[in-house]
């Protein structure tokens, strides 16, 4: 591909919103031919003697080698009033430590022509380093040193804070982030409910201090989940890298009791903007990933919003009708439980009606079974699209970690299409039944309200 077409493709992917974008993915994998199922390398799980999981899978098709530290560290544990304060501590691993400034941790990454990373998400947060197989002594060097030995330089703190402020700000411009970060805020009544990268009002209170707190209550080998993926041999891992984990010392990880608590519905939140496509999110309390009913809520899920256009949603809201221009429906599991939600971009003036057509179809899969071509097509997807998790060395090493970290076991490629495979349609309908509840949804609408005939409505 020539580069001109390159900044194309690039400039089109900028122009998406984060939920236009999941719904675009989730399209574009249906007209992905279904990879085989390939078989996962072998992957060897040890505890160290400090309590630090271990995974390695040797992986031998490039010269590279990819780590992920996964940290169970995201920003569920935000204290109250300093929302931000975990991705805060995970960007400030790369602000400087105590043998590198900022600036040389970049300029060595971008020497051996490296990726070094790190992210916080509401649950965990991740240290992600990808090097090529002859520099992976520096590179092991370089990411044992940001994880053990930050020191937070406050100007750099502040200049992230900064910067965070800046985005807050701009993504007020962008209704799908604005209908998000509205519906969470009225659906939790749990830490899940703020954004990780905190708000306008909590992140001017955070100090150096504080991200410094973070760190030291929760990095700690024996809060952590290691994984090592690529061009290395056994013989490597133990004379390269078990030296330099088990000198990381175990330490005491600050302990807090998630309580998962929702609002109840129906309620309408209506958010005026001058705009002339409307975001809308519809949704209320859904699953955690360690419920024995997600597999049968993935097919489900599939067949009424998953499934781009094999789904009911798109078919009955975009295709017959032409009320939206992109539909979607998903659950979102975590830790502990999480949501469901079905977005949509429509005109302003179809807002009510693709609304209504929603919920209709949610009604409608409660009611009676789903066609048995339905079932067949959802299973089949599912199960053949399950190896593009694992397809490069990125993708396995998160993968494994968040294998691990939810407790689901090294054998859960072998267990996942036997699991999707069993699901029935009688087994739709009872988990449509159980977790879908049309009549308790909290709704998010941001659009010009006049134009969407919402403005004189309470929506109480």
């Amino acid at each position: 591909m020539h580069l001109s077409s390159c900044c194309s493709v690039f400039r089109f992917f900028l122009n998406f919103s984060s939920s236009q974008l999941r719904i675009f993915l989730v399209v574009a994998a249906l007209l992905i031919p279904a990879a085989g199922a390939a078989a996962m390398p072998s992957v060897e799980r040890t505890v160290l003697p400090n309590q630090l999981v271990l995974l390695v899978a040797e992986e031998h098709s490039l010269p590279f080698v990819t780590v992920q530290l996964l940290m169970n560290s995201g920003s569920r544990k935000d204290p109250p009033g300093e929302e931000g304060l975990a991705r805060l501590a995970a960007r400030g691993l790369l602000l400087g430590t105590s043998r590198r400034s900022a600036t040389e941790i970049n300029r060595e990454i971008d020497f051996l022509g490296a990726f070094l990373t790190s992210y916080a998400g509401m649950d965990y947060a991740t240290l992600n380093l990808k090097i090529l197989k002859k520099d992976m002594d520096r590179g092991l060097d370089l990411f044992m040193d940001v994880l053990t030995q930050p020191v937070f330089p406050k100007d750099e703190i502040q200049r992230e804070i900064d910067k965070t402020l800046a985005a807050i700000r701009s993504a007020e411009d962008q209704p799908d982030d604005v209908a998000e970060k509205a519906f969470h805020k009225e659906l939790y009544l749990s830490p899940y409910g703020h954004p990780v990268e905190g708000t306008g009002e909590s992140l001017p209170r955070i100090s150096r201090d504080s991200v410094e707190r973070f760190y030291r209550d929760n990095y700690h080998p024996n809060n952590a989940i290691l994984v090592v993926v690529g061009d290395i041999t056994p013989a490597e891992v133990k004379t390269k890298i078990l030296p330099r984990l088990e000198a990381w010392k175990a330490g005491t990880v600050l302990t807090l009791r998630f309580k998962a608590a929702f609002a109840g519905g129906p309620k309408t939140v209506k958010i005026n903007r001058p705009i002339t496509q409307a975001s809308i999110l519809i949704g209320h309390e859904g699953v955690s990933r360690s419920n024995p009913d997600y597999y049968a809520l993935s097919v489900m899920n599939y067949i009424l919003g998953g499934g781009g256009f094999a789904a009911r949603l798109f078919e009955e809201i975009r295709n017959k009708r032409g009320l939206a221009y992109s539909v979607a429906s998903y659950f979102d599991p975590r830790k502990y439980t999480g949501s469901f939600q079905i977005a949509l971009q429509t005109r302003n003036a179809s807002a009510g009606k693709a609304m209504k057509t929603a919920l209709k179809e949610m009604r409608k899969i409660r009611r009676k079974f789903v066609k048995r071509k339905e079932l067949e097509g959802a299973k089949k997807y599912l199960i053949g699209s399950f190896p593009m998790r694992m397809d490069n060395q990125e993708k396995l090493a998160r993968f494994l970690g968040q294998v691990e970290y939810y407790g689901l076991g090294l054998d859960y490629p072998d267990k996942y299409p036997i699991f999707v495979g069993a699901v029935t349609r009688e087994d739709v309908l009872r988990v449509a039944r159980k977790y879908l509840h049309p009549k308790k949804c909290i709704t998010v609408i941001v659009a010009n309200l006049k134009e969407a005939g919402l403005e004189e409505k309470d929506g109480s």
